[in-house]
C-alpha cells in the first residue's frame, strides 16, 4: 500500500494523514468548497476537490470519490468515522474497483449495520441481551402489549438508528403510541427506514464500550473499555479509559463477549463493542460500531499502541501486532470533546469564527483538532473543533491534568464545550465514579448552576488574591516602619 487516501475531513483526516506520514505511505485529502483551505487538506502529499460544501456534495459522492482514486492511482482507502466509513454499499464498490478498504467486509457492515440484524447473529454465542423483541414491529397494539409484559420503562428504537436519532424513552402506556409514532417518523427521515423495536429500559445505566481488532488469520483481541457514560443527546461528550466501573473480573467477561461479537460476522479490522451495565453490574450487548471511534484516543494513550497504523496492517493483510497477553493497561486516560456548542442554551450549535485559538501544551497532552487560528465553523457538518485528550499515572492525576489543560486552552469566537467539561470533571459524581448515562439530566437540568460554579471559583480566586495583598502590605508596613518617606509614599497608595 503505497497511496491512501482519506475519504472524510477534519480531526480525523489529519490523524490518519499522521500515521501515513510515519508509514511512509503517501496520502490524499479529499475537500468541499468550505474545506478549500482546511489543515488537512495542507498537511497531505495531494488534496482533491469533491464538490459544494453540504456533505450530500462533497464528502458523501462516492463515484467522484472513486474516479479520484483511479486518476490519482490510489491502492487504499481509510474512511475515518461518519460520512462513508459504516456504509456498506461504498465498501463493495471500493474493493471491486481493486481499491483496499481498510475497514471491515460489506457482509460484516451488513450485519451489525443494522440493530435486530446484530442481536439475531451474537445470540448464538451467548452475548447478553437487554430483554426486548428482537425483530421488527409495526403494528402498535402488539407492541404495546410487549411493553406491558417486560415493564415499563421501556425504550423504542430504530433498527437501523444510531446518536440517538429514532430512539424514545417511554415510561407509561398512554403515551405509548404516540412515541412509538415519533419514533418511526424520525427513523424514516433519518434512515430511509422506520423499522422499530421494543427493548427495556436499562435503569442506571452505564454505557462501556470494548475495543476490539481482528485480522485475516482469526485472531482477535480487545484493547480494554472505554468509558463513555457522559453524553448529551444520547451523544458522547466525556470519555476515559479504563472505566472506574468495572472490576477486573467484570473486564475479563466484557472482553470475552466482544471477541464473540466479532465471531458471530467474521470481523476483520477495528471495532466497537457497545454494552450496558446496570445497577448491578449486570452487561447487555448494546451494538457494534464497525469502524475507528471518535474516542480512539484514550485507547491509544493506555495501551501505548496506534490504532490507525493497527488498521492499515491488518488490511494489507498483515497479522494484529500484538497478542492479548501481551496487552496491558496502562495509567489511565480521559478525553474531552471540544464543540462549537452553547452547553447554557441546550448545546445548540454555536457557529462562528475562531477569532483566538491556542491549543494547551505539556506532557501527556494531546489535542487531535480540525482548525486554526482565524478560520471559521462550517455549519455543514458536526461542530466538533477538538478532541482534548489527557493520560495520567492514575484516575485521580488524570482528571487534574485535563482541568489544568481546559484552563489552558483558548478559544474566542464561538462558544465551546470546554466549561461544561470542566464543570464535569470537578463534580463530585464524576470523581467518585458514582455516575450515569443521566449525569447531564440529574446534575445539569438547569445549566445555570454551572455559571454559579463558576462564579465561586472567581469569588475564591478574589479572595485568595486579597489575602497574598494583605500579607504583602503587612510585610510592608513591618519593614518600612521606621523609614517614614517610604511609609508616607506607602500610605500615599493605599
Amino acid at each position: 500500500m503505497k497511496k491512501v487516501l482519506i475519504a472524510n475531513r477534519g480531526e480525523i483526516a489529519r490523524r490518519v494523514i499522521r500515521t501515513l506520514k510515519k508509514m511512509g505511505i503517501k496520502s490524499v485529502a479529499i475537500y468541499s468548497d468550505a474545506d478549500a483551505n482546511a489543515p488537512h487538506v495542507l498537511e497531505a502529499d495531494e488534496a482533491v476537490h469533491v464538490g459544494a460544501s453540504p456533505s450530500s456534495e462533497s464528502y458523501l459522492r462516492q463515484d467522484v470519490i472513486l474516479e479520484h482514486c483511479k486518476n490519482l492511482g490510489v491502492d487504499g482507502i481509510h474512511p475515518g468515522y461518519g460520512f462513508l466509513s459504516e456504509n456498506a454499499e461504498f465498501s463493495k464498490k471500493v474493493t471491486d474497483a481493486g481499491i483496499t478498504f481498510i475497514g471491515p467486509s460489506p457482509e460484516a457492515m451488513n450485519v451489525m449495520g443494522d440493530k435486530l440484524s446484530a442481536k439475531q447473529a451474537v445470540k448464538d454465542y451467548d452475548v447478553p441481551l437487554v430483554p426486548g423483541i428482537d425483530q421488527a414491529v409495526v403494528d402498535v397494539t402488539e407492541a404495546k402489549k410487549f411493553a406491558l409484559q417486560i415493564g415499563y420503562p421501556v425504550l423504542i428504537k430504530a433498527s437501523a438508528g444510531g446518536g440517538g436519532k429514532g430512539m424514545r424513552l417511554v415510561e407509561e402506556p398512554e403515551i405509548f403510541e404516540e412515541q412509538m409514532k415519533m419514533a418511526q417518523n424520525e427513523a424514516r427521515s433519518s434512515f430511509g427506514n422506520d423499522a422499530v423495536f421494543v427493548e427495556k429500559f436499562v435503569l442506571k445505566p452505564r454505557h462501556i464500550e470494548i475495543q476490539v481488532f481482528a485480522d485475516e488469520h482469526g485472531n482477535v483481541v480487545h484493547l480494554f473499555e472505554r468509558e463513555c457514560s457522559i453524553q448529551r443527546r444520547h451523544q458522547k461528550v466525556i470519555e476515559e479509559a479504563p472505566s472506574s466501573l468495572l472490576s477486573q473480573d467484570l473486564r475479563d467477561r466484557m472482553g470475552a463477549a466482544a471477541i464473540s461479537v466479532c465471531k458471530a460476522c467474521n470481523y476483520v479490522g477495528a471495532g466497537t463493542v457497545e454494552f450496558l451495565v446496570d445497577a448491578n453490574h449486570d452487561f447487555f450487548f448494546l451494538e457494534m460500531n464497525t469502524r475507528l471511534q471518535v474516542e480512539h484516543a484514550v485507547t491509544e494513550q493506555i495501551t501505548g499502541t496506534d490504532l490507525v497504523e493497527w488498521q492499515i496492517r491488518v488490511a494489507r493483510g498483515e497479522k494484529l501486532p500484538l497478542s492479548q497477553d501481551e496487552l496491558a493497561i496502562n495509567g489511565h486516560a480521559i478525553e474531552v470533546r471540544v464543540y462549537a456548542e452553547d452547553s447554557l442554551n441546550g448545546f445548540i450549535p454555536d457557529i462562528g469564527t475562531l477569532n483566538r485559538y491556542k491549543t494547551p501544551i505539556g506532557e501527556n497532552v494531546r489535542v487531535d483538532d480540525a482548525y486554526s487560528e482565524g478560520m471559521p465553523i462550517p455549519i455543514y457538518y458536526d461542530p466538533m473543533i477538538a478532541k482534548l485528550s489527557v493520560w495520567g499515572k492514575d484516575r485521580s492525576e488524570a482528571i487534574n491534568t485535563t482541568v489544568h489543560a481546559i484552563d489552558n486552552y483558548q478559544i474566542s469566537g464561538v462558544k465551546t464545550t470546554l466549561d461544561f467539561g470542566k464543570y464535569v470533571l470537578k463534580h463530585d459524581a464524576f470523581t467518585s465514579g458514582d455516575f450515569d448515562t443521566n449525569f447531564v439530566k440529574h446534575y445539569f437540568s438547569d445549566p445555570t448552576i454551572m455559571s454559579e460554579s463558576t462564579t465561586e471559583e472567581f469569588d475564591a480566586l478574589r479572595d485568595s488574591l486579597e489575602s497574598i495583598w494583605n500579607k504583602i502590605r503587612e510585610n510592608k508596613k513591618a519593614d518600612f516602619a521606621s523609614r517614614p518617606i517610604r511609609n508616607n509614599w506607602l500610605a500615599e497608595k493605599e
